[in-house]
């Protein structure tokens, strides 16, 4: 993706059956699990690089031991971070005796994190915030030992007031308004409610207090606190927690919008946001793992013992189609064949856009991640070139000339790395003049690649949100290659509303397929349609989020996908191009062909899959209408 969008989260959960020794003995290290949490946040750093957290629980720790750790960062490489200061304490012990590091006992009593149970989590701050409060994992402390709770999550509520309010009601005082505490103290607030049930149940059977607890550890009722907690959370998540005598769960949203995948067997239980980590990790083949079921909860119990089950009712899936596009790292098997076919798919459009001249056009990708659809664009039009060629071939009759049967035959897509990003460049200038001057020369261009005035040049973008960057250095630097035009394909479609799950793409203004819709209502005298949107939004704010329409939708009805795409490419095309400029967008059919297992389209199509996006994208509507540049949620 050109443009720079914060988005997602990442958790990695893990829980050791065995006892350290068995690790000590088996794999030479009384540090397996630390080792495996470390290797499985660093498979998914693409999911957070603002911050990151591990939290770890030390089972059967006797009273006055430490039993639960955690360490948060915000330096510019937090994972690093983390496990240095992990692992100093380790060399600290190494350097005092070697010995003590084969110690379980000892380690257990005087070493953090050498707990078996461990709950890792990578942040992007959407809301631009980035401190050690802001990152997870959360922990709400007790005590008592199974009042504690450590919590993490990829996730984004809507109805956040609503939460906080009944929260409120039963006497709480929350320190923020916050979707990540209003989620702690929920659970919290359950967690209480459940120990304190099952203590008046226990205790007037005649147990000593330390008995009633030892009894509610082994009976907490994981499923009961989860149904209660989130039955009115509205909202995208995979929700881990973590629970101070040992139990742990994750819970996926009903929709299942975040994505969440587990193994087990008898030395572990792993839980990740994506499948190839856990893979990666614990060498695996992708049918060992499994994909957590919507509205379902995977809870592992202190015994060991492993259950998915559901919580809240699995709606109509909705799974994040820019998991697939973008969001997920492309090791995953299914995700690489579905970008390749992303690249496919939009091979028709960009044949039209360049008239079908395949000898005077180069092919190409921008940025590095697009490397993949631009592997399957390519495929297609070896398709189209393989139809050609047969087409030619037959022309030359029954006894061709074997110098034109090869002159076919050596047809080929012209395909070039034309653009190297400079990773040591860094635009740190704030002019906008100097800054633009700097961000239009971060990436190396190989020049001759390019037959000037008379070549295409097409390359292949993940998606276009702003689509400042194509304006402000990518189209400019294309355009130092001289081509005849330039055709700019977006493997994504237009993105036209707002995200409300954990995707930082929050306000209308944001999205050029917006600005280009208003510029087209304005140049055909429809203004009226802006206010009549405006005063449906405004009617319904303050009703409940379930009777809420998105009215939204009509700004982009009266115009053609096509007539969108056009007026995109005029506003992005610098004044100073000296080539023709077009943008060419996947369509929503053709993703659903390409993703099928992942139809969450709402920033494409409007379509949100609960009430609370609805709300969002009307808030996010009357903002940019009166001018407020702040979220909707």
């Amino acid at each position: 993706m050109s443009d720079a969008i914060k988005h997602e989260c990442g958790i990695a959960l893990l829980r050791l059956k065995k006892p350290l020794e068995y690790y000590l003995e088996k794999y030479g290290s009384a540090f397996y699990g630390v080792n495996k949490l470390h290797l499985l946040m660093e498979k998914q750093h693409n999911r957070g690089q603002d911050g990151a957290g591990l939290a770890n629980i030390k089972l059967d720790m006797q009273p006055g031991e430490r039993y639960i750790s955690r360490y948060r960062s915000i330096d510019s490489k937090p994972i690093q971070d983390i496990f240095d200061h992990i692992n100093n304490r380790f060399r600290q012990i190494e350097e005092e005796d070697p010995s003590k590091l084969k110690d379980v006992e000892y380690l257990k009593k005087n070493a953090g994190f050498t707990g078996e149970l461990f709950l890792g989590h990578l942040r992007y701050g959407t809301f631009g915030r980035n401190s050690i409060e802001s990152c997870h994992p959360f922990l709400r402390q007790n005590n008592w030992i199974t009042r504690n709770l450590v919590v993490a999550g990829n996730f984004n509520l809507t109805n956040v007031d609503e939460l906080f309010e009944v929260l409120l009601h039963v006497g709480q005082h929350p320190k923020e308004k916050s979707d990540t505490v209003t989620v702690l103290e929920k659970i919290g607030h359950f967690l209480d409610v459940e120990n304190t049930e099952m203590y008046n149940e226990i205790k007037p059977q005649g147990y000593s207090n330390a008995e009633v607890y030892d009894r509610i550890a082994q009976k907490l009722d994981i499923e009961r606190i989860l149904k209660r907690a989130s039955e009115d959370w509205d909202g995208g998540y995979a929700m881990a927690g973590l629970f101070g005598h040992g139990d742990a769960f994750v819970l996926r949203d009903p929709s299942g919008i975040r994505p969440a995948f587990w193994y087990e067997d008898d030395e572990i239980c792993v839980v990740a946001s994506e499948r190839p980590v856990i893979q990666t990790a614990f060498n695996l083949k992708q049918e060992q793992i499994k994909e957590l079921t919507p509205g379902h909860a995977l809870i592992i119990k202190k015994s060991g013992t492993v259950s998915e089950v559901e919580i809240n009712a699995p709606k109509a899936a909705a799974k994040c189609s820019f998991e697939r596009i973008y969001f997920s790292r492309g090791s995953d098997h299914e995700i690489y064949e579905e970008r390749k076919q992303l690249g496919r798919n939009i091979v028709p459009d960009v044949l039209k856009a360049i008239d079908h001249d395949l000898d005077n056009s180069v092919f190409s990708f921008i940025p590095n991640t697009a490397e993949v659809s631009f592997y399957g664009m390519i495929k297609g039009l070896e398709d189209e070139l393989n139809e050609r060629k047969i087409k030619q071939i037959m022309e030359l009759g029954t006894n061709p000339d074997p110098d034109k049967v090869r002159e076919i035959l050596l047809q080929r897509a012209r395909i070039e790395k034309i653009a190297i990003k400079d990773a040591k460049l860094r635009t740190f200038i704030t002019q906008d003049d100097s800054r633009n001057d700097l961000v239009a020369h971060v990436y190396d261009i190989t020049y001759g690649s390019v037959k000037r005035k008379q070549d295409n040049l097409v390359v292949i973008d993940d998606s276009i949100v702003r689509g400042t960057t194509l304006k402000q250095s990518i189209l400019r630097m294309l355009d130092r290659l001289e081509p005849k035009k330039i055709v700019v394909a977006s493997s994504a479609p237009q993105i036209r509303f707002p995200d409300c799950y954990g995707i930082d793409m929050a306000k209308m203004g944001d999205f050029v397929a917006f600005e280009a819709a208003i510029a087209l209502i304005k140049e055909t005298g429809q203004e009226q349609l802006i206010q009549d949107v405006y005063r449906k939004c405004k009617e319904q704010e303050n009703l409940p989020k379930e009777q809420i329409k998105n009215y939204v939708k009509e700004i982009y009805e009266p115009f053609a996908y096509e007539e969108v795409s056009k007026k995109i490419s005029q506003l992005l095309t610098p004044p100073e191009i000296n080539a023709e400029v077009e943008i060419v967008y996947q369509t929503v059919e053709n993703l659903h062909e390409a993703c099928p297992g992942n139809t969450g389209d709402w920033y494409f199509t409007g379509n949100y899959p609960t009430p609370g996006g609805n709300k969002v994208v009307n808030k996010a509507f009357i903002n940019w209408v009166e001018g407020k540049n702040e979220r909707a949620y």
